[in-house]
């Protein structure tokens, strides 16, 4: 039996979407204070494994390596927040770091421990959210929009059902690991990204298309994920600084410098606008890591520091690889000059490669394929031709087992 009565028919209503971005806290280095809770406040660098791990000597007293003994060409992998305030960043060089922070803590790397900690986040997530969009080592996307309570209101807080979501992945992840993560919650991946990062450490921020006016709109252009040093630049010149002079920029002015794709792109971000969904699975193309640097950079006079920083790549490169299960046979490098020329050289190999020492050596051997006539700005690595890690390490020889018979004068640059 049917009625016509508007008033029995309840029309069926999408749920608001939910969408949060979680960010470890500082991870390596919190990974690091829990082996040495001592250092707890204190500015600690992680910087590479060439450095002095802690010990105690016969009395108990903890000795640490700290960054004015310093004497390498290395660059920090990541630093605490109490470093940070002194100026201390990833892939910063040490030795500029050591000028920065001299009494800071320095400590060597431990990929294999922050491969097994992310491993225990990401568990902990998807007990009480399962739909993950894994995005590194230390961050992930979660959708929560079928998480029960997640649309439920909370005395007079109508967002209290998502704050209490949200709060039980950070106990959570606390529980399972020790440590503290950040979590951005919004209707969309773009804003969420955002979102994470507006009060860590330890944060849990929850925003809405209302909140993009006093939240977004104040902050610079660079907060936008999508938007690097050269769009910030250009919007720069064009008297743009801030999320919401972007957004108050007519579009056709946006299209006209930037192109279509990506003027139309910058205003709907500038906007919040961001409808790609949480993506659980799909097989990459390439994985890839690159850094911009502080300043542009010389071949020559600068050659210890870019072999440091390619040092560094190809190890994040290796534990991102180890972590999805890949090997690849192509390897490339991305160089980006002063004047914004980029210049990408690979090479393909008859075995897949896999660790930190094989990308490099590749990697140098593209390198040897490079006119090197102007600064460097940006260095990136890339590994492709994708397979599966445990079905491609064959005895097949690799470029880094080649390298003892190969001549000094063809050594790659750094």
């Amino acid at each position: 039996m049917t009625s016509d009565d508007p008033a029995e028919f309840v029309p069926t209503v999408a749920p608001r979407r939910w969408i949060a971005h979680l960010d470890m806290d500082a991870f390596y280095a919190s990974v690091e204070l829990l082996r040495y809770p001592q250092l707890k406040g204190q500015p600690v660098v992680i910087g590479g494994r060439r450095a002095d791990a802690p010990h105690q000597d016969e009395a108990g007293q903890w000795h640490y390596a700290r960054l004015r003994d310093y004497t390498g060409r290395g660059v920090v992998t990541t630093s605490t927040y109490e470093a940070r305030a002194l100026g201390v960043f990833s892939a910063m060089g040490t030795m500029k770091a050591a000028l920065l922070a001299p009494d800071a803590v320095l400590l060597p790397a431990d990929f294999e421990a922050y491969r097994r900690y992310s491993r225990l986040f990401k568990a902990a997530v998807a007990e009480v959210a399962p739909v993950i969009e894994d995005r590194g080592i230390d961050e992930i996307y979660i959708d929560l929009t079928d998480v029960p309570g997640v649309h439920d209101a909370v005395g007079h807080d109508p967002l209290g059902g998502v704050r209490a979501v949200a709060r039980e992945i950070k106990n959570s992840v606390t529980r399972a690991t020790g440590l503290s993560c950040s979590i951005g919650v919004t209707p969309n991946k773009l804003l969420s990204k955002i979102a994470s990062e507006l009060d860590k450490p330890d944060g849990l921020t929850v925003l809405t298309e209302a909140d993009i006016a006093t939240r977004i709109w104040p902050l610079g252009v660079r907060k936008v994920n999508g938007i690097g040093p050269k769009a910030a630049a250009k919007l720069g010149e064009m008297g743009i600084e801030t999320v919401g002079e972007l957004a108050a920029t007519d579009p056709a002015l946006l299209i006209e410098h930037f192109g279509k794709s990506y003027g139309a792109w910058l205003h709907a971000a500038a906007h919040g606008r961001d409808s790609r969904p949480v993506v659980t699975h799909s097989e990459p193309v390439s994985i890839s890591r690159e850094t911009t640097f502080e300043r542009d950079l010389h071949a020559v006079r600068d050659r210890a520091l870019l072999g440091s920083i390619l040092d560094d790549l190809c190890e994040r490169l290796a534990v991102d690889l180890a972590r999805k299960g890949y090997a690849g046979k192509t390897v490339g490098i991305k160089l980006r000059f002063e004047g914004f020329h980029t210049v990408t050289r690979d090479q393909t190999f008859p075995a897949a490669v896999q660790t930190a020492a094989e990308i490099r050596r590749a990697a140098g051997l593209c390198l040897k394929r490079v006119d090197f006539d102007k600064r460097l700005r940006l260095l990136g690595v890339r590994v492709g031709h994708l397979v599966a890690a445990t079905a491609s390490r064959q005895p097949v020889a690799s470029p880094a087992a080649d390298a003892a018979a190969e001549p000094q004068e063809n050594l790659p640059l750094f």
